[in-house]
């Protein structure tokens, strides 16, 4: 093993590394499997940190609608664990194999670290939102928990929350107990062929709010699914195999007025939305940037359109949008532009090194909030050691 990947066994031996390093005031690059190294801004740091070596469920109580793993344990590994018992992560994270490389399968720290969710979050919350428990280790080596493995638990400050989503900045996640939920029995999806992207949001809104229960509203521009070109709606109704069908029924009913539709049978939906949940409809190509835009659905269409870009997908009803282009400076600013247009947030999500250096893969912080944010770091991170600049020049 290199001398520059640090792969400690258990948490006692991660906590030792970190607390070294602490004492040297040596950066570490924190990883899990290493599947989203191009993720934000690149570490400047001679030596990583892999979470890999702590793998496996610890607790599983299906009865109970809770699951605890190391940090390092695959998502795979959860996901088929679950499915024995019928049971599934609510948040649907997806693994990006397609945007970051195959061969490295996401950890379940990994994905709570950058709080990644697919196309169910539009109804069933965020990875944050299913956090129970966390216990991780600070940037002095110190071991901590927060929250606990039952569903009411609100005692002392919340440090899940904190941690989820800090990219590995405020402390290094050990383990997690996530809240989990059954798997529908059935999936079936409404597929409709629009005039346009604005169209499509308004279809994909319509669906939303009708009283069917979607649970995934995604709008391809370059369609390709069920023999139909693009732009395409696409509304994903889950449950047991008679209510599906009876309520994709009633809603390609109310949607007619939309476009051509088809239905998509339980097989075919699952591809779609597997699709959908990995990106692969965007079309990325190895070489370009790809953004991920978050904005009020309603704009979605506006800020494909300002982009000036031609590869796009739009999820969450049209609130996330995906776009895939030039990796450029300038090609950044005009995505900058138009989701500040719109009162969003962006993130560079993927971008050859050189660019993701040069830019703010981040939307700048209010200062109020940037000051909280320092004081934080300060206790848990004193000498920012933790994946120095991942998120932010100088964080």
């Amino acid at each position: 093993m290199s001398e520059a990947l640090l792969a400690p066994p258990d948490e006692a031996a991660l906590a030792a590394a970190i607390a070294a390093a602490h004492a040297a005031g040596e950066p570490l690059a924190i990883e899990g499997n290493g599947s989203k190294r191009e993720l934000l801004r690149p570490v400047q740091a001679a030596r990583s940190l892999t979470t890999r070596g702590l793998s496996g469920i610890t607790l599983y109580r299906p009865q109970e609608l809770i699951v605890s793993a190391l940090a390092g344990t695959p998502l795979p590994e959860i996901e088929a664990a679950l499915a024995e018992k019928g049971q599934h992560l609510i948040a649907e994270p997806p693994m990006l194999a397609g945007l970051f490389g195959a061969g490295r399968e996401p950890t379940i720290g990994g994905l709570v670290a950058t709080n990644l969710s697919g196309p169910r979050r539009i109804m069933g919350g965020a990875m944050r939102d299913h956090v129970m428990g966390i216990r991780a280790v600070t940037g002095t080596g110190e071991v901590f928990r927060s929250g606990g493995r039952v569903l009411k638990n609100v005692t002392g400050l919340d440090l899940c929350k904190l941690l989820t989503g800090a990219h590995g900045t405020l402390g290094v996640i050990t383990e997690v107990t996530l809240k989990v939920l059954p798997a529908p029995a059935s999936s079936g999806s409404l597929a409709l062929r629009v005039a346009d992207l604005a169209t499509g949001v308004r279809a994909l809104s319509a669906g939303l709010g009708s009283p069917y229960g979607v649970s995934g509203a995604a709008l391809l521009p370059s369609g390709g699914v069920a023999g139909l070109a693009g732009p395409l709606a696409l509304l994903r109704i889950e449950e047991f195999a008679e209510s599906v069908a009876y309520r994709l029924g009633r809603l390609r009913e109310a949607l007619a007025g939309f476009g051509e539709a088809a239905l998509l049978g339980e097989d075919a939906s699952l591809a779609a939305w597997q699709a959908v949940r990995e990106a692969e409809p965007l079309g990325a190509a190895p070489e370009e940037a790809v953004w991920r835009v978050s904005v009020k659905p309603s704009t979605g269409p506006g800020v494909v359109a300002a982009s000036g870009l031609d590869k796009a997908l739009l999820d969450w009803g049209g609130g996330l949008v995906w776009l895939a282009g030039p990796a450029r400076p300038e090609q950044h600013a005009r995505v900058v532009a138009a989701t500040e247009a719109a009162g969003g947030t962006f993130t560079l999500f993927r971008a050859p090194e050189p660019l993701r250096a040069a830019v703010a893969v981040l939307p700048e912080e209010p200062p109020a909030l940037a000051a909280i944010g320092r004081r934080v770091k300060a206790v848990l991170d004193p000498k920012g050691i933790l994946n120095p600049g991942r998120m932010r020049a100088g964080f």
